[in-house]
Order: structure tokens, then C-alpha cells, then sequence
């Protein structure tokens, strides 16, 4: 079906409340079409509520939406979704029957049920969808096509992506779209495997794509898998993990390269779109033979929180970004260089537009418990110390990593939720050794 678009003057979504430009025709949060909502009525008349004659008038509202229930915003059913209830309340005035009048024919057949505003009508055009296909979540009605967007009322579907939770062992990651984006650009990896003596090894791998990159959902999820790909094929062949995590960079670093050879007519349905390499950051961890390795290009990081908080937790990482650089040549402090506007620019990535790659790596030996946090700056943007990320870290986490790490992603949405939010938690049990720990860089 097709209509003639409208611009909306709007400010709002009406289905999400997402916030509107001028001249938008769908909402690129939900992909509401616009061009659809019905103009606002310039005046409110007044109905008069007389009574006719031969006795008084009764009036019966007819209340389709409850507070709660299916009619709210948001939900199918709810205002400007197919078979929802308008924002005011229906009434009608009904004179009363004539004295003497019955107030019911007993031999008249029962009046047909009145249809459940809940239950949206199937498009004649559209119809149901064929078997297998995914059905839309606002309609309930319509296909979903390829794009994913719904045949019937052209809805955006939810994604995969949007949120992701995997628990593996002892190592959890939750990632989430967060309240602004219209889609989750960051991707991650979780995985364990054994050395060759047979000791555990665990692995995360957190990406965040660049957005002002062209697809950098992909280029996310291609780094992700690479790296973590690399790591489970090296380490059981007993690589060093710190060389090991190096590699894996690199191979994360020919997968995101890749995807600049993609044919330009995969691009020629959409004319707006970059035409700039894809490109992400990344950030590891390796929990192996009692060492953990942490590895990173770009501004993701990871925290070192200790069971025992009265220990002083760290940050492991040193960022690639505009201001961690004006901080290390000492033209700014840090507040400075982080209130500055350019403060994320990162000036390390991966992708084939990147400068020469420099793969960071650093290796600790823990002399006590604690809580690996590989993060993206969606999440430590909102915690952005050590200390203020070991505060939002629940106490329990170590026994409950896969809640901890919902935890996390609930604080940077309660905080705004202006970024996409990835992180992924690592417990590191160890017997207290004495103070001290070795640690080694390149």
C-alpha cells in the first residue's frame, strides 16, 4: 500500500517519543510513519448535554483504554497503532425508552459482540503472513520484509542486536542499544577454552563501531568474531596470551578491512549512506595460567575492581582519544581535556582508513581477587573513574557476573543512555599472595 508522504510538525513520536525534526516521515527510532497521523482538530466543540424529551437523558462512556491497560502508548493497540483507542474517551447520549416500552426482546437475537479494539485488522491488501515469516511485533498482522520493516503498517522491527545477553561460565557480557540510537553498533565475544596443559583460559572481546563510518554494526561484529576466533585458535597451541592477544588484534584489524571491498551496488539502495571505510575500537581481556592480559586500539576500556573494596580499584587501559593525548603533553588536565568537545574524537581505530595500527597490550599477574569490567564508553561515560565504576559495580558481582553486567547496562541508561552500551564481566579468583603484582607493556 502506498501513501503520498506528509511532513509531520510534530515534535514527538507518537509511538516511542522519540524526539522529531522537522520534515521527518518516519521516526527513526521505530520507524512510525508520520505521513499517517491524523491532523490535530484547530477546535474542541462542545457536545450539549440536553436531555430530549419524555424523561432525562443517560450517558454512557464507552472507555476503550484503561491506565495500564492494552490502550497506553507503546503498546499494540495503543493510540496511533492499528485498533487502538483515541486519546479521549468515547460518549454517547441515549434517550430513555418510552414508558411501558420492554426493555429487551426476548426472541431477538443476541447482538453481535462488539470487535476487541486489541485485535488489529489484517490488511486485505497485505493479508496474513505466509508460513515462516516473522511476524510484526506492533500489527501482529503483516510480514516482516528483508529491511525489517512491517508489509501491513510499516513499523521498524525490533533487532537482534538491540539487546544481547550471554553467560559463558564465569564470564558474562550484556550489550544494549541504549535510548538515542537507532541501532546497537557495538558487538562482543565471549568464549573459553584451555592451554595446553589443560589450565582454563577466558576470553571477551568488547567492539564499538564508529559511527560516523559507514556500517559500522558490521564492522563491529566482524572485529569481535575475528579476535576472538584468533584467540581460541592460538591459545590452546600454547601462544603466549599476550602475544596471543596481539594476533588477535590484527586479525580483527584484516576483518574490519574486508568489509571495504563490499560492491558498490550493495550500496545503491541508499544514496545517503558514507561512503567511508568501516571502522571500530576494541578492547580484550584474557584470563589465563593466572595472568590477565588486556589489549585495546581505540578509547574502550577495562577496570580492575577487587573483591575486597576496601582495596583501591584501576583503570587498566589508556584511552586513544583527543584528550587522553592533550592530558599525556601535559596542555591540559584531565577535567579540561574531557569537558572539551573534541574529547572523543579517538585517534586510533580499526578499519582500512586507520592510521598505522599500534595494538596495545599489557599483562598483570593479580595478587588478589577481583572483577574484570571491559567496557565500551557508553557505559563508562557514566562512571567514568575507577572509583565511580566500582561503585556502580553491584557487590555480588563476582558470584553473579551475567546480573552485574545487566546492572551496569541499567546505570548508563539511567544516566541517559546517549550511546550504545557494551560490557563485559570477567571474575578473577585468586588466593591472596602478599602485595605486589608484575605487570609488562608494549
Amino acid at each position: 500500500m502506498s501513501q503520498k508522504p506528509q511532513e509531520t510538525a510534530l515534535s514527538k513520536c507518537p509511538g516511542c517519543e522519540e524526539p522529531l525534526e522537522p520534515g521527518d516521515l518516519f521516526c527513526g527510532a521505530c520507524g512510525y510513519d508520520l505521513s499517517a497521523v491524523p491532523a490535530v482538530p484547530q477546535d474542541h466543540p462542545t457536545i450539549a448535554m440536553t436531555a430530549p424529551a419524555g424523561g432525562e437523558a443517560e450517558v454512557r462512556f464507552d472507555r476503550r483504554a484503561e491506565p495500564g491497560g492494552p490502550g497506553e502508548q507503546g503498546e499494540p493497540g495503543g493510540p496511533g497503532e492499528p485498533g487502538g483507542s483515541s486519546a479521549s474517551d468515547d460518549f454517547e447520549l441515549a434517550a430513555p425508552a418510552p414508558a411501558g416500552t420492554p426493555s429487551a426482546d426476548a426472541s431477538a437475537p443476541a447482538p453481535a459482540a462488539a470487535p476487541d479494539p486489541r485485535t488489529p485488522a489484517v490488511d486485505p491488501v497485505a493479508g496474513t503472513p505466509q508460513a515462516g515469516a516473522k511476524r510484526c511485533v506492533a500489527c501482529r498482522a503483516g510480514s516482516v520484509d528483508t529491511d525489517g520493516y512491517c508489509e501491513n503498517c510499516g513499523h521498524a522491527q525490533p533487532r537482534e542486536r538491540d539487546h544481547m545477553e550471554q553467560e559463558l561460565g564465569s564470564v558474562a557480557a550484556v550489550s544494549d542499544r541504549g535510548l538515542r540510537h537507532h541501532r546497537n553498533e557495538d558487538s562482543f565475544a565471549v568464549s573459553t577454552t584451555a592451554l595446553p596443559d589443560g589450565s582454563p583460559a577466558v576470553v571477551a572481546i568488547v567492539c564499538d563501531g564508529v559511527s560516523s563510518a559507514s556500517r559500522p554494526d558490521e564492522a563491529s561484529a566482524a572485529a569481535a568474531s575475528a579476535a576472538n576466533e584468533a584467540l581460541l585458535e592460538s591459545l590452546p597451541r600454547g601462544t603466549h596470551p599476550q602475544q596471543a592477544m596481539h594476533e588477535a588484534i590484527l586479525a580483527a584489524a584484516e576483518a574490519v578491512n574486508a568489509l571495504a571491498q563490499e560492491p558498490a551496488r550493495a550500496r545503491e539502495h541508499d544514496r545517503h549512506r558514507h561512503q567511508n571505510a568501516p571502522a571500530c575500537t576494541l578492547v580484550g581481556s584474557i584470563m589465563a595460567g593466572g595472568l590477565l592480559i588486556v589489549g585495546w586500539v581505540g578509547d574502550s576500556r577495562v577496570y580492575w575492581v577487587p573483591d575486597d573494596r576496601t582495596n583501591p580499584p584501576a583503570r587498566l587501559t589508556e584511552d586513544d582519544s583527543w584528550a587522553a593525548q592533550m592530558v599525556a603533553a601535559g596542555l591540559m588536565n584531565e577535567a579540561e581535556a574531557y569537558a572539551d568537545e573534541r574529547a572523543h574524537a579517538i585517534t586510533g581505530w580499526l578499519g582500512a582508513d586507520a592510521y598505522d595500527l599500534e595494538p596495545h597490550t599489557v599483562s598483570f599477574k593479580p595478587d588478589r581477587p577481583g572483577l574484570v569490567v571491559v567496557c565500551t564508553d557508553g557505559l563508562w561515560n557514566y562512571a567514568e573513574s575507577a572509583a565511580e565504576m566500582a561503585a556502580a559495580v553491584p557487590v555480588d558481582a563476582h558470584q553473579r557476573p551475567l546480573h552485574g553486567a545487566q546492572v551496569l547496562v541499567g546505570h548508563a541508561l539511567d544516566g541517559g543512555g546517549h550511546d550504545n552500551v557494551t560490557v563485559a564481566l570477567l571474575p578473577f579468583a585468586v588466593e591472596p599472595q602478599g602485595a605486589g603484582s608484575a605487570c609488562g607493556t608494549t
